[in-house]
């Protein structure tokens, strides 16, 4: 099992030019790609896209390329017309400011803004994906191996959760046991308070088992035991199962307000109160899973 968020970095050189690329990847439901690339790279992106598809289904992840020619890819130009314009506006500011003096050196005009330019050479896109593709590659390798390492820390926790939440789940079959007896001793003892004279015995224990069936929670401790042993099977999957787990974890809470709204026993109340509880820590790491 994986975690969601994590760092990866590769570097790859060939073809005059060196290829970095950062992965930086946060939760989310859904997986969203974001991309930075250098314009010459403008046309690989979809294939950088494709590429992290295969690798990651959920979470952000923020795509930082960066292109650096070696030397030899780099030139310096020039720009003529501009050197022209510069000569052109001094001499005229010189006509008007006689007292200026009129040398103008080389090194004065060389290093006026724009002058000079350095110049790479026009990316091979086709030649240079190859390069992209080794850094993305060890980059991809990098982050998956951190959000292993991640999962194996979350799941661990995920683990004690669920392990709180099944001890809950248990005490509640325990309390649930007793209680037709319970509402049987409290039905009488309300009708022996009210003084009540000439009870027919057979409705009371019609009465008390149409109340207990009300109140019966098996079915829904049984789901909520199915869907523990799921969940458990699916944090021991090496495969992505970060919407099964959310989906197993809304049919808990589907299964544990159903308890809740039957409940009329006190201890039972108390004990789904502490199993929303332990639910809601599943659920908040539960949101960090692939």
């Amino acid at each position: 099992m994986n975690s969601m968020t994590g760092y990866g970095r590769g570097e790859a050189s060939g073809a005059g030019v060196t290829v970095t690329v950062e992965l930086r990847s946060v939760n989310n439901r859904f997986r969203d790609l974001q991309l930075r690339t250098p314009r010459e790279y403008n046309a690989l992106a979809p294939r950088v896209t494709s590429a992290l598809k295969r690798g990651f289904s959920r979470g952000r992840i923020d795509v930082y390329v960066r292109r650096v020619c070696h030397e030899g890819a780099v030139g310096v130009q020039g720009d003529r017309g501009l050197v022209k314009t510069y000569l052109e506006t001094i001499r005229d500011l010189l006509k008007d400011s006689p007292g200026l003096g009129a040398g103008v050196s080389a090194d004065f005009v060389l290093g006026l803004p724009g002058v000079l330019q350095t110049v790479e050479a026009d990316a091979n896109v086709a030649a240079e994906w190859s390069i992209v593709e080794a850094a993305l590659d060890a980059a991809a390798g990098d982050l998956k191996s951190m959000r292993a390492q991640e999962g194996q820390a979350l799941q661990a926790d995920l683990q004690r959760h669920l392990g709180t939440l099944d001890d809950l789940r248990q005490r509640v079959e325990l309390e649930a046991e007793g209680v037709a007896e319970r509402l049987e001793q409290r039905l009488v003892a309300r009708v022996r308070r009210l003084e009540v004279d000439g009870v027919d015995a057979q409705r009371l224990a019609q009465e008390v088992a149409l109340i207990a069936d009300k109140a019966d929670v098996s079915e829904e401790l049984a789901r909520m035991a199915s869907h523990s042993r799921q969940f458990s099977q699916a944090l021991a999957s090496d495969e992505p199962v970060g919407r099964r787990l959310e989906f197993l974890t809304q049919e808990l809470n589907r299964e544990i307000n159903t308890i809740g709204s039957k409940s009329v026993d006190h201890p039972v109340s108390a004990l789904v109160v502490d199993m929303k509880s332990a639910l809601e820590k599943l659920r908040e790491q539960v949101s960090n899973v692939e």
